[in-house]
């Protein structure tokens, strides 16, 4: 169901609301990438932590992350959650980094979209949110990053039903939006904020909320 309302009146909306985001936060490629892989089931918040964790031990790089024991490392990103699983995907994703492309982070995701995606998803415990996450914010390529965020908001303003797969509502995003890897960016980041002050899986506070016009839980 659409009540007429377009992708770009949402972004100007919100964009009028909470402005730019400056997201996503990090000093380099590898940082988000390191990121990307460790929000998966788990708050930023906790994120944070474990990236501040991988500072302190000098462990920001593909190399300095290969030499930590497993111990370590795993001690390093506990707070992440799901830190054995995590563990060995970013040991992985470093190794790959280091022994075919010769630690040049960037290298990894130089190449045409499709291509560069694929080449992620081929990466053990790399989905396509976590991929589409490195492309676009480490990578630069226009791509639109779905999660849940997205498909709540959007079904609660009747563009979407909020059962379509990854694949249905990124293609939808990328059907009805210019190509821009700054617009990208941001709604996606836009997105996630108002989900975390507003619009809330449970209880959501609609009260101010920028969207609320729109929204079928206040019709």
């Amino acid at each position: 169901m659409d009540k007429g309302i377009s992708l770009l009146a949402v972004y100007d909306a919100l964009l009028d609301n909470y402005g730019v985001q400056h997201w996503w936060p990090a000093d380099s490629s590898f940082e988000i990438m390191i990121g990307a892989i460790l929000t998966q089931n788990t708050r930023w918040e906790n994120v944070e932590m474990a990236i501040r964790a991988l500072k302190r031990a000098g462990g920001i790089t593909p190399e300095a992350l290969l030499a930590f024991p497993a111990g370590q490392l795993q001690q390093l990103i506990r707070s992440a959650g799901f830190f054995r699983q995590k563990e060995r995907c970013l040991r992985h994703l470093a190794k790959i980094i280091v022994e075919d492309y010769a630690g040049d982070v960037s290298a990894v995701l130089r190449g045409e979209t499709l291509e560069v995606r694929h080449r992620l998803l081929a990466l053990p415990g790399i989905g396509p949110e976590t991929a589409d996450s490195m492309l676009l914010y480490a990578g630069g390529h226009p791509i639109f990053v779905v999660d849940a965020y997205t498909r709540r908001i959007f079904a609660r303003l009747g563009l979407l039903t909020g059962e379509e797969s990854y694949v249905a509502v990124q293609t939808y995003c990328m059907e009805n939006l210019p190509h821009n890897v700054s617009l990208f960016n941001e709604y996606h980041a836009l997105l996630v904020r108002l989900a975390k002050e507003h619009c809330l899986s449970r209880k959501p506070r609609c009260a101010g909320c920028p969207l609320q016009r729109w929204c079928l839980l206040c019709a």
